[in-house]
């Protein structure tokens, strides 16, 4: 799981799990990655949003970025709701911060980006610095767009 800003740049230590790891069970250490990254770097991140897919739409997840003075937003899961006050009551809430949703285009572009390596999309290694070393690689090329520009 990586952290990207809204210009698709990679910027927080990734977290990396075998494939039948869902990536929701990585969000409290790259949470935690990016929240060192930022008193590391002295970045206010308060006040910020914090863009998620709807695989991440869970109570303690949202609680997790509020504490953080963030304001979360991901997409609504509606799945196995059947009461239509609460459904209506959660889209009600969304609605106010799904101008920012559709802006996670950026960050998916970013995952795009990072599917163009092959050696990101399958790992081949079976040393883990060799792995990382290469995912760093990948990950400063893609950021290195931005800074000449051709993204």
């Amino acid at each position: 799981m990586s952290i990207c800003d809204n210009r698709g740049n990679i910027i927080s230590p990734f977290v990396v799990r075998p494939v039948n790891v869902h990536d929701s069970q990585l969000f409290y250490e790259s949470f935690c990655n990016l929240l060192e990254l930022a008193d590391t770097l002295d970045l206010d991140i308060k006040n910020s949003y914090f863009t998620l897919d709807s695989g991440f739409y869970n109570e303690p997840t949202r609680n997790e970025i509020f504490l953080r003075d963030m304001t979360p937003v991901i997409k609504p899961n509606l799945r196995g709701l059947k009461d239509r006050e609460k459904i209506n009551k959660i889209l009600d809430e969304f609605e106010t911060v799904n101008e920012i949703y559709k802006e996670r285009y950026k960050i998916e572009r970013c995952f795009a980006w990072e599917d163009t390596y092959r050696k990101l999309v399958t790992r081949y290694e079976k040393r883990q610095d060799t792995f990382m070393g290469f995912r760093y690689l990948g990950y400063s090329m893609i950021n290195l767009r931005w800074v000449l520009g051709k993204n």
